[in-house]
């Protein structure tokens, strides 16, 4: 591997705050790579090179072929409660579902569909022309960290958005392509970047698995993918890799994976047997595209984009992904300890701190509409297992 790879890995490990899981995200430079700043401000240089080409795979996925069911669908809706003459963000447009339904809903409103897949993008663009004459649809080709200055360029003002959808995770379209690496059942490269070939120098998930050490590919399963069998997984792919060359495709890497549980497999909420390279897969997944990351910077936006009394829902899929929802929601810094109160936090019989500094702690961005999450039924589980893990949180900007 090359060094300039190599070094390009190591400085994603130190951005990405690998102290998360037990400290709190440490993710204060991250904002000074993205689209805003602190304070909401559009930064320059925040726009993707994309060449304009969607992946080969592009064709092999549309509605037509693979039916997409939306996660909570109903309960989004009712949430949300799309109205004419609003305006609606879909963070996450994927294959369309939650906004074909937001559009049914209520036609005469202006939905922007934002997606950094070019795969999902072309569909977005699809959707724009059926619904032109009824709909103003946006269709957006960014991350979250891009998008502010996309919004400013369709002249989306900051504070006049009524509502804002995440959610997270791989979508379908994602998962049932096998050429594009995401698919346990499926063999295929090891490549999982949802943005597809926009960033050339975007390293894949066999990049990361053929250039890090042991120790820093435990540090990315135990962080991101809470893998318990971490270390074991880790030193598992490197004498695989000194043994057979290197791995690139998606099966070789399941198979490493599973000699090290031995036939050990746990089951999932549905009482079916997990692979046991579930948790590799979704690590690397996340390590790659920088999930939380992206994430926080999405939910930073959200708060200044969104007029008060808008609403934002996030539906995720792993405690990694709910807990940076948690947190914005609840006024919690992302670099505080876990249940660390603000009295905690501040306490110093030294320090005196000011009204203004007082009070600056005690604002809220959020409103949450509640304390717990909420879980898809019992009967959209089993009419759409995808759907068994989800978690979905709502709040209202203040």
């Amino acid at each position: 591997m090359s060094y300039c790879l190599r070094k390009h890995l190591k400085g994603l490990l130190r951005l990405k705050g690998l102290e998360y899981l037990t400290k709190g995200l440490n993710i204060s430079d991250v904002t000074s790579h993205s689209g805003i700043s602190k304070t909401g401000e559009v930064l320059s240089g925040s726009k993707g090179n994309y060449d304009g080409r969607a992946p080969s795979t592009a064709d092999q996925f549309s509605p037509a072929r693979q039916p997409h069911i939306p996660v909570m669908a109903n309960e989004v809706l009712e949430i949300l409660n799309p109205r004419n003459g609003q305006t609606i963000i879909d963070m996450t447009y994927g294959a369309g579902g939650h906004s074909n339904k937001i559009l049914d809903h209520a036609a005469d409103l202006k939905l922007v569909a934002v997606d950094r897949d070019p795969v999902a993008h072309k569909m977005s663009c699809l959707m724009a022309q059926e619904r032109k004459g009824q709909s103003t649809v946006i269709p957006v080709l960014a991350r979250f960290s891009e998008l502010a200055n996309h919004l400013a360029e369709n002249s989306i003002e900051k504070g006049s958005v009524d509502n804002i959808l995440f959610d997270l995770g791989a979508s379908s379209m994602q998962f049932d392509v096998s050429e594009r690496g995401f698919s346990l059942s499926q063999d295929g490269p090891l490549d999982m970047r949802m943005d597809g070939a926009r960033f050339q120098d975007q390293p894949t998930a066999a990049d990361v698995i053929n250039t890090l050490d042991a120790d820093e590919l435990h540090l990315v399963l135990r962080r991101y993918g809470e893998e318990r069998l971490s270390r074991s997984i880790a030193q598992a792919i490197v004498d695989a890799r000194y043994a057979f060359g290197s791995i690139s495709r998606t099966r070789q890497l399941a198979d490493i994976v599973d000699m090290v549980f031995e036939g050990n497999y746990k089951q999932d909420k549905l009482q079916r047997h997990a692979h046991p390279a579930t948790r590799t897969f979704q690590a690397l997944r996340i390590f790659v595209n920088n999930e939380l990351n992206e994430l926080h910077n999405g939910l930073e936006l959200a708060s200044h984009y969104l007029r008060p009394g808008g609403c934002c829902v996030v539906i995720s899929f792993h405690s990694l992904e709910d807990r940076v929802v948690k947190r914005h929601f609840h006024g919690i810094e992302m670099d505080n300890m876990i249940n660390m109160s603000i009295g905690q936090h501040y306490r110093n019989s030294i320090i005196t701190q000011s009204k203004n500094k007082i009070d600056q702690l005690l604002a809220k961005k959020w409103r949450p509409l509640s304390k717990k999450v909420l879980a898809p039924t019992e009967e959209e589980v089993k009419a759409n297992p995808r759907a068994r893990s989800a978690k979905l949180r709502a709040a209202i900007k203040v």
